[in-house]
């Protein structure tokens, strides 16, 4: 139950600390902009099964894919126009808080193996 509150609480809540960082005067209007970067969970939707509870989807997923990721890293880094930059800071901090599910699910779950959620990333 605690993994879930904190996941939902990083994918939520966290992301307004986020926006108010990013820029005090707008961080309604920005946490807005990375609350609409949770459209990247719409991959979720073309997985067989669509739910599964010892699942990562990093790694599983294509927009959590091991090729899609540095972009988005990438992206938050150099991209000068700011509310793009900020949409490549949020799909890299979405990344984040999955991976940490992931070891967080793996951590849990004798019969699932780490090595898994490295191999993607790594």
């Amino acid at each position: 139950m605690i993994q879930i509150l904190i996941h939902y609480f990083l994918h939520f809540i966290f992301i307004g600390a986020i926006a108010y960082w990013y820029d005090k005067d707008n961080w309604k209007k920005y946490w807005l902009i990375l609350l609409a970067t949770m459209l990247v969970d719409v991959d979720h939707l073309f997985a067989d099964p669509m739910f599964h509870p010892n699942r990562c989807s990093i790694g599983f997923h294509y927009l959590h894919s091991e090729y899609i990721i540095p972009l988005y890293f990438l992206g938050a880094i150099f991209i000068k126009h700011k509310i793009i930059r900020l949409v490549m800071i949020g799909l890299t901090f979405h990344m984040i808080t999955d991976f940490l599910d992931c070891l967080w699910m793996y951590w849990k779950c004798e019969e699932c193996s780490a090595t898994e959620v490295f191999e993607a990333v790594f």
